[in-house]
């Protein structure tokens, strides 16, 4: 059985979004190798709708960039499963809707799956699967950089204990934090 897990790139005070990524992403060869390897491990992408289309009007063109041409290869074939209350399939870029409630139907993915699958975006969808305990894991690679602008990742959720598993400090000031929900403690509202 495989497990859900949301993996965000942030900066130290949460943001998660900027004008150009570039202005936060540290684009290092440790972490950035260490974010590929997740991936290479990973079965599939769960996906809200936006995050969905604004990925796909962009991944399956970046294969010739040399800075994002190992991850566009992985991330252009692996499946993705989206959620959405619009979209009608099938859909392109190698994704699937999802069906029906998700409470039903990520732990049914789960199932079908050995190895990991990850929640790209810290959206609507991220925000419900936390809500509704459906994640496992929650990966978050933190960037040394302060964003004055823009949303902070997981504004308005929780509370929700989490425990820190694993972390990880790379040479540019990346550094990779891994969190499980506390078990026996339920904070969620």
């Amino acid at each position: 059985m495989s497990k859900l897990i949301i993996h965000d790139a942030m900066s130290v005070n949460g943001a998660f979004e900027a004008p150009t990524p570039d202005a936060w992403l540290e684009l290092d060869n440790d972490s950035g190798d260490a974010g590929l390897e997740q991936f290479v491990l990973a079965d599939a992408i769960v996906l809200g709708r936006k995050t969905y289309e604004g990925l796909a009007a962009v991944w399956p063109h970046l294969g010739a960039d040399p800075a994002l041409g190992r991850y566009a290869e992985r991330i252009n074939t692996m499946p993705k499963y989206v959620a959405s209350r619009t979209l009608a399939g099938p859909l392109e870029w190698n994704a699937t809707l999802i069906e029906g409630d998700l409470g039903q139907a990520i732990p049914k993915l789960k199932a079908e799956h050995r190895g990991n699958l990850i929640v790209s975006g810290c959206g609507e969808l991220a925000h419900t699967l936390t809500r509704q305990g459906l994640v496992d894991e929650f990966w978050f690679w933190v960037h040394p950089h302060i964003w004055a602008e823009g949303p902070r990742i997981f504004d308005g959720v929780g509370p929700v204990r989490l425990r820190l598993v694993a972390s990880t400090v790379y040479r540019s000031g990346v550094v990779w934090l891994r969190y499980r929900p506390a078990a026996g403690v339920d904070d969620r509202s």
